[in-house]
């Protein structure tokens, strides 16, 4: 993940001040050096770093904070809403045009994710009740076409393609087409660049002037440092760019570009790609990459993932089983498949608090175990996952065959669950809210899943 190296460094700048119960004006300036070194490290702008360490300082040098009784959790505080300001203070939504289609013009070098990022992006729009179209622009890289049609396809999204032929004609005849099958949404692919040329923006200028975009959107990859920064200045520079999307950003980037892109091009970070597949795209929020980049985690991300993984219908069935303490494998299934809905186990423990990055390296989270206990579960029949104690040896060695597992897992699972359902048996019943919220501070929920 991204920030682990300055995560790391900052914890432990603030972990030298939380050791003194009062600071000095020279205790701060110490801290703020080793800020300073931790963030250029991590690949951001010598300039970006000068203005960020000069604001926190004089904050942090002010009398509310020498002589607070946690001195050091003020300077947390400051760095926090700093980092916040500094990527652009909250998060910026795309501008929806009042006559549809909206037309996106997505931008960037080759290589930094163009083609899959545009079709995340239109994935998450189509989710929201959308009807987007994916526009090939892109007549110059080797199958470029063929890959949106690819990603368009397992998103069920159509593409719009007219072969090796003029993008300007291209764009122009997508949105008539936008316009004729209701599509409101148009995502324009264009061409990218080893690096930034004349040719290139001057094709991308007409563009623009031929089809006004609705929002131009710069895709930067986050792997690339203070290179992508250099990017997005001269693409902004050249198109007057409306918002940044990092791709990457999963990735064990330094982090640099996040922190440096809106001050040196004063435009915002709206999107963030997370990871290859398709539904890994988050919109930006400053204040919540702050928290994670300080190890404070990120739970409203957290919970907004819950949310959507969240099956309304499945979990009132599952309350009303509860009350009458039947807890049965097919359940078990349902509420595993709910969790891995919300991403690998690793990223969803990265955003408690207080797990910082790096922090679950070597930790117990098999994803492995989870997929094979989901094939265990699969390869029962529905009277066997409703009635688990009927699992003689016979059955457990059909099932492992079927799962391609030995029977050790089957009988491992059984065990997992038959604890669960002792558990949950304990939290039903008189009394069960004040038990559940009790069993809630424990830690119970992930615990009994395989894989931990």
């Amino acid at each position: 993940m991204a920030f682990e190296g300055l995560t790391e460094k900052l914890s432990a700048a603030f972990k030298k001040l939380r050791g003194k119960g009062r600071l000095t004006e020279a205790d701060v300036k110490a801290a703020m050096r080793e800020i300073r070194l931790a963030l250029l490290e991590a690949d951001v702008s010598f300039k970006v770093v000068k203005d960020f360490i000069g604001k926190v300082t004089e904050r942090a040098v002010g009398s509310d904070v020498l002589e607070s009784l946690t001195p050091a959790q003020m300077i947390v505080k400051i760095v926090n809403e700093e980092l916040t300001a500094l990527m652009g203070s909250e998060n910026q939504k795309l501008y929806m045009a009042s006559q549809p289609p909206t037309i996106i013009m997505m931008v960037g070098l080759q290589g930094a994710g163009k083609t899959t990022n545009g079709a995340k992006l239109a994935g998450m729009f189509k989710k929201q009740g959308k009807r987007p179209l994916l526009v090939a622009c892109d007549i110059y890289r080797p199958a470029a076409i063929k890959q949106l049609q690819v990603v368009g396809s397992q998103l069920d999204i159509p593409v719009f393609e007219m072969g090796q032929t003029d993008p300007v004609k291209i764009a122009k005849e997508a949105i008539a087409h936008a316009i004729r099958h209701g599509n409101d949404m148009v995502f324009l692919d264009t061409a990218g660049r080893l690096h930034v040329d004349e040719e290139l923006m001057t094709e991308l200028k007409t563009i623009k002037a031929e089809v006004k975009p609705s929002e131009i959107l710069l895709v930067v990859d986050a792997m690339t440092g203070q290179d992508a920064v250099n990017a997005a200045q001269a693409f902004n520079e050249a198109l007057d760019i409306d918002g940044v999307m990092l791709s990457k950003l999963d990735g064990d980037a330094r982090g640099g570009a996040a922190l440096s892109v809106k001050a040196v091009t004063g435009k915002p970070i709206k999107f963030i790609g997370m990871g290859e597949k398709l539904d890994q795209i988050e919109p930006f929020h400053p204040g919540r990459m702050a928290s994670r980049i300080l190890g404070m985690g990120d739970v409203l991300t957290l919970i907004e993932k819950a949310e959507q993984a969240f099956d309304e219908k499945k979990a009132a069935e599952l309350e009303e089983k509860l009350k009458k303490n039947k807890f049965t494998l097919q359940d078990y299934y349902d509420q595993l498949t709910q969790i891995k809905g919300m991403g690998s186990m690793e990223d969803i423990l990265g955003m408690m608090p207080g797990i910082k990055p790096g922090a679950l390296k070597g930790a117990q989270v098999d994803e492995k175990a989870l997929s094979h206990t989901e094939a265990i579960i699969l390869s029962m029949t529905p009277y066997e996952r409703e009635n688990p104690s009927c699992l003689g040896s016979s059955r457990k060695k059909r099932i492992a065959a079927g799962a391609g597992v030995k029977v050790e897992e089957v009988n491992r699972l059984l065990k997992q669950f038959e604890m669960m359902n002792n558990l949950i048996k304990q939290f039903s019943g008189p009394g069960a809210g004040k038990k559940m919220k009790k069993l809630q501070r424990m830690g119970g929920g992930f615990g009994g899943f395989p894989g931990f």
